[in-house]
């Protein structure tokens, strides 16, 4: 039968420092982890926020008393500008109006760069809605 292994003192010296080191590994592998999720839920809300104002600038566009996709895509910015800043407020109407099987629809685009939580990278991912609404006849 084996005898059980008993720490020295030599042997707890030589651990001394592992302490540090574990906290710096671990600490660092855990801001990164909460940084991404942050960065996720920014860009969701990011998403959604735009996907919001530029379906709702849609509608507004397709109303029978605006009867404009440039009125919408105006009411979208000024929807995105409400919500996120001026810089954001990129949405434009679509030059041409589209046909959905025979009907006239309006539609609202939008390209916008994600904001990132790593300031000193350069550019972050886009984001491209669009929104449809079909227009009012009058």
């Amino acid at each position: 039968m084996t005898s059980p292994v008993t720490r020295t003192a030599s042997d707890s010296a030589a651990d001394g420092g592992s302490a540090a080191v574990d906290f710096v590994l671990v600490g660092t592998l855990v801001t990164l982890l909460f940084l991404a999720v942050v960065q996720l839920g920014i860009d969701y809300h990011v998403r959604n926020v735009l996907a919001a104002s530029v379906a709702e600038g849609a509608r507004y566009g397709a109303n029978a008393d605006v009867a404009d996709p440039t009125q919408g895509a105006q009411r979208a910015n000024a929807l995105i500008t409400r919500a996120l800043g001026r810089s954001y407020a990129r949405a434009v109407a679509a030059p041409s109006q589209e046909d959905l099987d025979g009907t006239p629809v309006v539609s609202v685009t939008a390209d916008v760069r994600l904001p990132l939580v790593a300031w000193f990278l350069p550019i972050g991912p886009s984001v491209h809605v669009t929104g449809h609404a079909l227009l009012e006849p009058r």
